[in-house]
């Protein structure tokens, strides 16, 4: 998927290359495919790390987006599958709750004290799972 990204700000800026005698479309090609290539760095890969007490979630290499979760906030963690009108990136799921996912549709659903939901997506969501549930049980 970044690489679709990375594709389509080249082709952006190649378009700026060759329309630069027309310095408006130019100015704007070359905007949007500096702004394409960021957000791909920003999205290029999902990190979920343990930090003791808490959880850390990051899209990288460049650290725009993140989040910390704390195991104690933490009611009940269990493996499941986003739907596919969810899709990928940060946003609110049709299903009530945050979704954090970069590809696939695995995730590690996230039961908060407060109600709140969070999908976290994943390629090993069992062993995410089985991490959180020993870290909040503890």
């Amino acid at each position: 998927m970044c690489l679709l990204v990375y594709a389509a700000a080249l082709a952006q800026l190649v378009g700026a290359w060759f329309m630069r005698n027309d310095s408006v479309i130019a100015l704007i090609l070359a905007c949007s495919g500096a702004l394409t290539f960021l957000l791909g760095l920003a999205f290029h890969h999902l990190t979920v790390a343990d930090m003791g007490d808490r959880l850390a979630i990051r899209f990288g290499p460049l650290p725009l987006f993140r989040r910390v979760v704390r195991y104690a906030e933490i009611d009940s963690v269990s493996v499941g599958r986003t739907l596919f009108l969810d899709g990928w990136g940060i946003h609110y799921s049709v299903r009530g709750g945050w979704v954090w996912n970069l590809w696939g549709r695995d995730c590690v659903v996230v039961q908060f004290k407060n109600r709140a939901v969070l999908r976290i997506g994943t390629d090993d969501a069992g062993n995410l799972a089985r991490f959180m549930a020993s870290k909040i049980a503890a």
